[in-house]
């Protein structure tokens, strides 16, 4: 397919790499002006977007002046995705308050920044699709070391589940991805951490995150930008309020 978000504006974090630069290509490739941003801006280099920017997502105040820049410059946005996140790797004893508040400032907080920036403009505008990225690891899962990750990833979906009634009857819809494990260079970072940690070799720390997957294999960014496109178009006009696993089974 194609044009399947022709004339969409849509706002993608973290687009730099991995799942956030998936979908930011994804979303161009189906026809929408994409504003891609991170905090790298350096490595937004080559993507389709009408806007390369970056965007700390951290700071409320430059959340808040970007919304207007970009308003005044080409309108409300039409899609906003929410991709921009951290996994701490530990348990409740790993985890110190300064990991807790890092963790839920950007996988959570951050989307409460731009969600309130940009959703009066979507409002006005008459509807839009909010997206944000979860985790199966979340309310749905949870796995070893992944304490405080989890805990904002399952604040994530009752955050999106919020937005989704509280607006539901004004255009606007919001939906979560959780993704299983994906090979992004945010994961590879992981996979040296586990060797580390636990002294065993690249490869064997590779094979026990590819274990828990019950389809034997790693996921895409791809595979996950596949499913943003789906939840930015019109073809998911009737859907919201609703976590879509992309795990490979990880959940079943």
């Amino acid at each position: 397919m194609a044009d399947r978000m022709k004339n969409k504006l849509a706002l993608v974090t973290a687009a730099a790499q991995g799942i956030g630069r998936a979908i930011a290509q994804a979303f161009a490739a189906e026809g929408a002006r994409v504003i891609a941003t991170d905090i790298a801006v350096d490595k937004l280099a080559g993507l389709a977007a009408v806007r390369r920017d970056r965007l700390d997502v951290l700071s409320t105040d430059a959340v808040n002046a970007f919304a207007q820049s970009v308003e005044k410059e080409f309108g409300a946005l039409d899609v906003l995705a929410n991709v921009a996140g951290y996994v701490h790797q530990g348990t409740v004893l790993e985890c110190d308050e300064k990991d807790w508040d890092f963790s839920f400032d950007l996988n959570v907080k951050s989307m409460h920044r731009t969600i309130k920036a940009f959703l009066p403009g979507m409002l006005r505008k008459g509807g839009g699709s909010i997206i944000n990225m979860s985790s199966g690891v979340s309310s749905i899962k949870g796995l070893p070391n992944r304490y405080v990750y989890g805990a904002t990833k399952a604040a994530v979906i009752g955050l999106t589940k919020a937005v989704a009634i509280d607006f539901i009857g004004k255009g606007i819809r919001c939906n979560a991805i959780c993704p299983g494990t994906i090979v992004s260079p945010s994961f590879e970072e992981r996979v040296e951490a586990v060797a580390r940690q636990t002294g065993k070799s690249l490869a064997e720390a590779r094979a026990a995150f590819i274990q828990r997957q019950p389809m034997g294999r790693l996921g895409t960014a791809e595979e996950v930008a596949a499913l943003a496109v789906f939840l930015a178009s019109d073809e998911s006009s009737y859907v919201t309020g609703q976590p879509y696993l992309v795990d490979g089974g990880m959940a079943i």
